[in-house]
């Protein structure tokens, strides 16, 4: 998908037709297109959802709405309704989704059902479609005056983008130009009717508290405040992309397949590995780090002894560090990382799964990941001698190998091959006949080497290693996101 320019004129009006012309500034083309509103029933999404059904005849695009009933208001459930009422009438299929918010330790009210609110919009999806949002001007600058407020760097500040990535999703905010006395003025004009929601007044919430007791004296004094202050969000989204293009040069160098190479972040200077770091954690899929614990990663952990195992935690991520490699690992706290590796070294060596490989080259893991057994005119894995069913078990401990002078013992391969200590225990073993004839892609038994066969009988073991499981990441954009 094409990228929004940073800036889009703000027109005297708010129409469908303005609308078309925005989207197809950011698409090239709407004919053809997918497009799915995350239709909340309130002013902002009710004009979104009325001027694209406007548009769709003359486009040609598909169009339908999702409502999330979050079960937070005792109304909730006649706003659903309403909602998918008023979506009927302007001939667009609309869904309502139930969830339910889990408040962790720490997080807000609002973050918890922002966050359940994405994930069911984003399990809702067809591939190819499109979501859109209905923030505006207002909603920017409310996101920029907080991101400043908590203290955020260049990502934050350039607040939230007219076209973003999240969870594999293709987001769209195609209002970020239009002031709310915009869609007011087009609501009014055309009657449209929408549920106002209580908890948008209540200013224990921060978002709701600067809209009301903050924001109006800002108006008062600098009218064009919303404007002004989208257009230094435009300039940091600049800022910003430069920094991403900057830190995925320093990447290339540091990469080591799903790692990055210790050394080669050390030869960085400091804000260039600040820098690059955040880039891969969140191309990990893993919410950013605090300041304080992003200094612990590029200072000491990096500067730990060769033989140290230093580990960084934080709500949403934790990576840590084996001899040169740094590795994402997900939420995984300290004890409940050694609890499940624990629980997973103590399995028996049972099968977890028989294999008929050339039905499905590609097993899924349950530990997460993949084992694959490929056809390569230069592996080392005769195909001829392998059974059409081979088992795949964990490790237990004790395992030893048939190698070509003697025994070899298990944890000894997996140490010469720097597998790091919680990997190990999801270390796949291919059996046959009750012997481990394969460690994933580290070892091999001799017998079933190959052994001058022609390229089409020959193969090789692949093993896609699966990182510990993570929440879905937000961006600094997403999560400053407001609950229309």
């Amino acid at each position: 998908m094409s990228v929004a320019p940073a800036q889009a004129a703000a027109p005297a009006r708010f129409d469908a037709a303005w609308l078309g012309t925005r989207l197809k500034s950011m698409l090239g083309t709407l004919r053809g297109r997918q497009l799915c509103v995350a239709y909340s029933g309130g002013l902002d999404s009710s004009v979104l959802l009325s001027a694209l059904a406007a548009l769709r005849s003359r486009q040609r695009f598909a169009l339908r709405a999702l409502h999330i009933d979050h079960r937070l208001q005792p109304l909730s459930g006649q706003w659903a309704q309403a909602a998918r009422l008023q979506a009927r009438q302007w001939g667009v299929p609309c869904r309502v989704i139930e969830v339910s918010v889990e408040q962790r330790r720490g997080q807000s009210l609002e973050a918890a059902a922002r966050m359940a609110r994405y994930q069911a919009l984003a399990a809702q999806l067809l591939p190819a479609e499109l979501l859109l949002t209905a923030h505006h001007q207002e909603d920017q600058l409310e996101t920029v005056l907080l991101a400043l407020l908590r203290g955020s760097g260049v990502s934050g500040l350039a607040a939230m983008r007219g076209c973003a990535s999240w969870g594999g999703v293709q987001l769209l905010r195609p209002l970020l130009p239009i002031s709310r006395k915009q869609l007011e003025h087009y609501a009014r004009a055309r009657r449209l009717e929408w549920s106002e929601d209580p908890s948008n007044a209540d200013p224990r919430f921060d978002r709701n508290y600067l809209r009301h007791a903050v924001l109006p004296a800002i108006r008062q004094r600098w009218p064009a405040a919303a404007a002004t202050a989208s257009r230094s969000a435009g300039h940091l989204a600049e800022a910003r992309t430069l920094l991403e293009q900057l830190a995925a040069n320093c990447l290339q160098q540091a990469r080591d397949g799903a790692a990055l190479s210790v050394s080669a972040l050390r030869r960085l200077a400091l804000p260039q590995r600040r820098n690059a770091l955040r880039l891969w954690i969140a191309e990990s899929g893993l919410a950013q780090p605090d300041h304080r614990r992003l200094r612990e990663i590029c200072g000491p952990m990096l500067a730990a002894r060769q033989d140290a195992l230093p580990r960084v935690s934080w709500r949403g991520g934790e990576l840590r560090r084996h001899a040169d490699r740094l590795v994402a690992t997900g939420t995984l706290g300290a004890a409940s990382a050694a609890s499940a590796a624990s629980a997973a070294s103590a399995a028996s060596a049972r099968p977890i799964e028989c294999w008929d490989w050339r039905a499905r080259p590609w097993l899924p893991l349950a530990g997460g990941g993949a084992l694959g057994l490929v056809r390569d005119r230069h592996g080392d894995v005769r195909l001829a001698a392998l059974p059409r069913v081979l088992r795949v078990c964990q490790r237990h401990g004790g395992e030893r190998l048939q190698a070509a002078h003697g025994r070899l013992a298990l944890k000894d391969l997996l140490h010469q091959h720097a597998v790091a200590p919680w990997e190990r225990a999801a270390v796949p073993l291919i059996v046959h006949a009750e012997r481990i004839i394969a460690v994933a892609d580290l070892w091999l038994d001799g017998a079933y080497r190959s052994q001058g066969e022609g390229a089409a009988g020959r193969g090789r073991f692949r093993w896609r290693r699966g990182a510990a499981p993570h929440e879905q990441n937000q961006s600094d954009d997403h999560t400053s996101d407001d609950s229309d």
